[in-house]
């Protein structure tokens, strides 16, 4: 499982080239800038993956590929607004707490696929894919919330 991996690299990379080149405040961006290439690259995969993201959708779940182009919408829209939020920091609470709930929101389906062996990736390994899953996507949670929600106060 590779992907996991990407996502971390996506993460880190730009807070560690930030923090170094503008300190604190670079390392702020840096972090906001990692999470919004990762909403990209979310967006990405549901329009390269269409078919297998539709293929871990509950069978009850109406029009399953048009949902999966339109949450990929919905992520690379999250990914515009995290960029803007770098420049404008008064955007930055409420996109993270839209970030939040698009992560809380699409972990369900994450559990569906695994615990039915469904889909593209880890999901095949059933539900020891979560020992990987929840933890990755309690890390995306953490770091929304490091970088978007906490207030200036606490980063003394």
């Amino acid at each position: 499982m590779l992907t996991p991996l990407i996502i971390v690299s996506i993460l880190i990379i730009p807070f560690l080239v930030l923090r170094k080149n503008s300190g604190s405040h670079g390392a702020k961006i840096g972090g906001i800038i990692g999470l919004s290439i990762a909403f990209t690259f979310f967006g990405i995969g549901h329009f390269i993956l269409t078919v297998p993201m539709s293929q871990m959708l509950p069978s009850w779940v109406p029009a399953p590929i048009p949902l999966v182009y339109v949450t990929g919408l919905l992520e690379f829209a999250i990914a515009l607004s995290l960029a803007i939020s770098a420049a404008i920091p008064r955007w930055r609470r409420p996109i993270g707490w839209v970030c939040i709930a698009v992560l809380i929101g699409f972990f369900p389906v994450n559990v569906y696929a695994a615990l039915n062996h469904i889909g593209m990736g880890g999901h095949l390994w059933g539900p020891v894919y979560l020992f990987v899953r929840a933890p990755l996507q309690l890390m995306l949670i953490l770091w929304t919330y490091w970088f978007m929600l906490r207030s200036a106060s606490e980063h003394k």
